[in-house]
């Protein structure tokens, strides 16, 4: 019996024991497939404020139970942190029940209520936070050090600035403890409270002893001293350079508080100071990478190699300390130091160079950052005799590193591709090479990118180039990519010396790819045709076989290209040069659908939008600036006008809307709006242009601004001054206009364009806006009393005048040249002007611009600076859809700037009306 009494514990252990295993096992197992599982997971918020409640308002557990305390407090900080938010009466409940905590002794238990009462005092009322500072204004005065610090950061925290003074003496005492944790608990809340306008001035008052601290043992409190001072200083640059300066002479023995010395240092030097001080400092910049910490001699070699404008010998010495950090064992300072190195290479590579021998060293490092870091490096710093070499050892490492690891070097081969061009070859078949190997999409795209941009920056790639991307497209799993690649196939393989060669590529993807794919196989192969002429029944002859593609897209591009390789329009379209743009086309049928012209739709008798040259240079601009290194020529401009194209659809179906214009045809063009009052006026009025072939629509913009005024059958008065040109024909009011609303009043004139005298340009309208006032309810808009009639009233406008601009429709053209010679000199005017006004080349040119209301063409409105002499380029279309092109040029002469002009056109008397804009 007593045998088997002693075996029966063991027994039950064993048993135990095999549960317990059983379990771990399974959760083992829950673990790989779902993850680790959150012991919070599945809480709710009231069910966690029940509980909040039941244990912080119980003494015995409050005292004897703390870690039950802590366990509930944990789940109302996880609360938080998942977004969820205590107001209210909740917020007010739960934070005068962890008041409560106040009377446990217990030191991890006053640690999470000092962090929960941080967290949670911002949705908390002032007067309530007042009950909890008493609590921890006494935990200030303890004897206990955790309460102290701990307190102080709470307080701060969560106190005014009306409230700060009645505690800021014991702040200030803090600030200067002899225990490092009171006093940078102090140090690090004033740090806080100085981003706060309204407890700044207080903490200012405290110089004295943050300086006192600077100087103290503690290293923590140097650091967190030194950043105080420095951010209550930051505002007076001179008093930064004197603690600089003054740091530098007897420097804190703090490695830390060291590194932000280097820093702020560092900050000077890249402000406008003077030479002797620039001087100092950088010495003290030199000698600090003597240091006997590897920390600070780092941040200071790093500070010395991004100094503005520091030249190669300066940075030498902060080299040869980043190339002993290369052979170092930690693999923090290899990072560091051949990051730095890479950084310094893209502006001083042979100053780098010495570092090669190393940083090859490093290729092999497992570390994976630290060998990427390594191979770009010597990619940027690499001479042409190594770059075969090179390309050797990288392609052994190029299967051992992740995607985002492989695209960065591919970055770094494109530069050196692009600096030594001789060695294209070799870095062409390395790209293809690692082009096949696995890889995601990013990379893949990098690697194109970088094939498409070497073809557009050495000409001599571009044959291998596109057979490269041939291969590739032959096993390529993305469609974005062989899409683009068969579109570049198109455009570029014309040029090449045999064409034929492509068509056989570009015809695999018919038969093996997926319907995006044929599709711009079909594109690409009608662009060939319509290119290369030789090839064009080679080229039918596969596109009458995609007529049977199961795919409608398909079907339909086969159907275009073959009608269009049958016609002559084959080349512009097909080559993507229609000179308006496919975004801007597109809104040109949606506005012809509004109002279709008789006879077929062709592309003379679609209307004009305009396309705004400064937006649309300010958004290249912007364009270029994002991507400075790469050009994608996927992405065309086109897109830039879509918003000018949106803007004019809307106006003109706004315009169609009136039933006294249903007989005046499509609209010419739509002008910028013009201001008619001031901002600050009573009614605010803007007038557009609209031109017709024989009529001129002024539309008026009219909005109210008073709101005690409603304004009933409101019309705008145009009475025309010396000419009589025009003929008004209909004027169209706007029955009611109510507070803060805008509608519109038009105005429509008709004119004859044979006119022996020509265009109405020049024409002066004095305008007058005349309208029925009636008193109305502020509030609600409505009329105070409905059966009084008001009174009239007028109230004057700007005059509005039609210049020879308005006339001329900005449209761009594709190719300048070609169409300057298309046009000839049959309808060519040629003129000389001397503008006396100007006497700088760039304010001459725009103003002719703006004169002739015409489109800059590739980018010649930009005037570099201190230009003497500038030509410019301009397109347009005249009133009629007659094209007009100009060239021009502005010279500095003895007496201002001389303007030199030439305009073509398919008409003399355009031409001439074209030139009398200047006259």
């Amino acid at each position: 019996m007593e045998g088997a009494g002693e075996a029966r514990p063991a027994s039950m252990m064993s048993t135990v024991m095999k549960e317990l295993s059983s379990l771990k096992e399974k959760f083992k197992n829950e673990d790989d497939e779902y993850g680790p599982i959150s012991p919070f997971d599945g809480i709710e918020k009231s069910a966690v404020l029940q509980e909040a409640a039941a244990v912080f308002n119980d003494p015995t557990a409050v005292k004897k139970r703390p870690r039950v305390c802590c366990q509930v407090i944990t789940k109302l900080l996880y609360l938080l942190a998942q977004g969820e938010s205590f107001e209210g009466n909740d917020a007010t409940d739960v934070f005068f029940a962890v008041t409560k905590l106040f009377q446990s002794q217990d030191l991890n238990l006053r640690r999470m209520t000092y962090l929960f009462i941080k967290e949670v005092a911002e949705s908390t009322d002032a007067q309530e936070i007042i009950i909890v500072t008493a609590s921890l204004t006494k935990d200030m005065n303890s004897n206990e050090e955790l309460y102290r610090g701990n307190s102080i950061r709470v307080l701060c925290k969560i106190i005014d600035a009306a409230m700060l003074g009645q505690i800021e003496r014991y702040i200030k005492q803090a600030v200067v403890d002899r225990n490092s944790l009171i006093s940078s608990s102090a140090l690090l809340s004033a740090n806080q409270m100085v981003n706060d306008s309204a407890k700044r001035d207080v903490v200012r008052r405290w110089v004295n002893e943050v300086q006192e601290s600077v100087n103290g043992r503690s290293e923590m409190v140097q650091y967190h001293a030194l950043s105080l001072l420095y951010n209550l200083k930051s505002h007076d640059k001179l008093a930064i350079n004197k603690l600089v300066t003054q740091l530098a002479k007897s420097p804190p023995r703090s490695p830390l508080a060291m590194c932000l010395l280097v820093r702020y240092t560092a900050r000077l030097l890249h402000q406008d100071i003077s030479a002797s001080d620039a001087r100092h400092a950088y010495e003290f910049l030199e000698n600090c990478l003597r240091h006997k910490n590897e920390m600070v001699i780092y941040e200071a070699a790093r500070a010395i190699c991004r100094l503005p404008g520091v030249a190669p010998r300066d940075i030498a010495p902060a080299i040869t300390v980043l190339q002993l950090f290369l052979c170092s064992p930690k693999p923090s300072l290899r990072f560091a130091a051949v990051r730095t190195l890479n950084e310094v290479a893209i502006k001083h590579p042979m100053s780098v160079t010495k570092c090669n021998e190393d940083m090859e060293s490093l290729i092999s490092d497992s570390n994976r950052s630290i060998a990427t870091l390594a191979i770009t490096t010597l990619l940027k710093t690499g001479t042409e005799s190594g770059v075969e070499r090179l390309m050797k050892q990288i392609s052994n490492f190029m299967g051992e590193i992740p995607d985002e690891f492989k695209v960065v070097v591919v970055h770094a081969i494109r530069a050196l591709c692009l600096k030594y061009p001789s060695k294209n070859r070799v870095l062409l078949n390395f790209m293809s090479s690692i082009l096949r190997e696995e890889g995601g999409f990013e990379f893949k795209k990098a690697i194109v990118d970088t094939i498409l941009h070497l073809i557009d920056a050495i000409p001599e790639t571009r044959e291998s180039g596109l057979f490269h991307l041939c291969e590739f497209i032959e096993d390529c799993e993305f469609t974005q990519l062989s899409a683009e690649v068969i579109h570049l196939l198109g455009e570029l393989g014309p040029k090449t010396r045999n064409p034929a060669k492509f068509i056989r590529y570009i015809y695999n993807r018919i038969i093996l790819e997926n319907a995006h794919v044929r599709a711009a196989a079909v594109s690409s192969l009608g662009s060939i045709g319509a290119q290369v002429p030789s090839l064009k029944e080679s080229v039918c002859a596969i596109l009458e076989r995609c007529q049977g593609d199961e795919d409608d897209e398909v079907r339909d591009r086969a159907t275009a290209c073959l009608t269009l390789l049958a016609s002559g329009d084959a080349p512009s379209i097909l080559l993507g040069n229609v000179p308006q743009g496919f975004e801007v086309l597109g809104k040109q049928v949606e506005i012809y659908m509004q109002r279709p012209s008789p006879g077929p739709m062709t592309f003379d008798t679609l209307p004009v939008i305009e396309v705004h040259e400064a937006t649309d240079t300010e958004k290249k601009r912007m364009k270029r600036d994002a991507s400075p290194g790469f050009s994608d020529p996927f992405d065309a401009d086109d897109g830039m006008e879509d918003d000018d194209a949106a803007a004019a659809a809307g106006s003109t179906e706004e315009l169609y809307a009136v039933p006294e214009f249903s007989n005046l045809g499509p609209v010419f063009r739509s002008c910028m709006p013009v201001e008619l009052t001031e901002s600050e006026t009573e009614y605010l009025v803007r007038c557009t242009k609209h031109i017709f072939n024989e009529h001129i629509v002024f539309e008026f913009k009219l909005t109210n601004t008073l709101n005690d005024q409603l304004l009933k059958d409101v019309s705008v008065g145009m009475e025309e001054q010396e000419s009589e040109m025009l003929e008004l024909v209909h004027s169209v009011g706007c029955p009611k206009l109510p507070y803060d609303t805008t509608k519109s009043a038009f105005v429509c004139y008709r004119f004859d364009p044979d006119d022996e005298e020509g265009l109405p340009t020049g024409a002066l309208f004095t305008c007058e806006l005349k309208f029925n006032i009636k008193d109305c309810d502020p509030e609600t808009g409505e009329e105070d009393d409905p059966d009084d009639e008001g009174y009239e009233e007028q109230y004057p406008l700007e005059d509005v005048e039609i210049a020879g601009s308005d006339f001329i429709a900005k449209v761009p053209v594709g190719e300048f040249r070609m169409s300057w010679e298309k046009i000839g000199k049959s309808a060519e005017v040629l003129d000389k002007f001397q503008l006396s006004q100007y006497d700088e080349v760039a304010p001459a040119v725009q103003a002719t611009i703006d004169c002739l209301g015409m489109k800059p063409v590739n980018g010649t409105d930009a005037v570099p600076p201190n230009c003497r002499s500038h030509n410019v380029l301009l397109s347009g279309v005249f009133l009629g859809g007659i094209k007009v092109l100009a060239r021009f040029q502005v010279a500095l002469g003895n007496e201002g700037a001389i303007l030199k002009i030439a305009i073509r056109s398919s008409d003399m008397n355009v031409s001439e009306a074209v030139v009398d804009c200047i006259r």
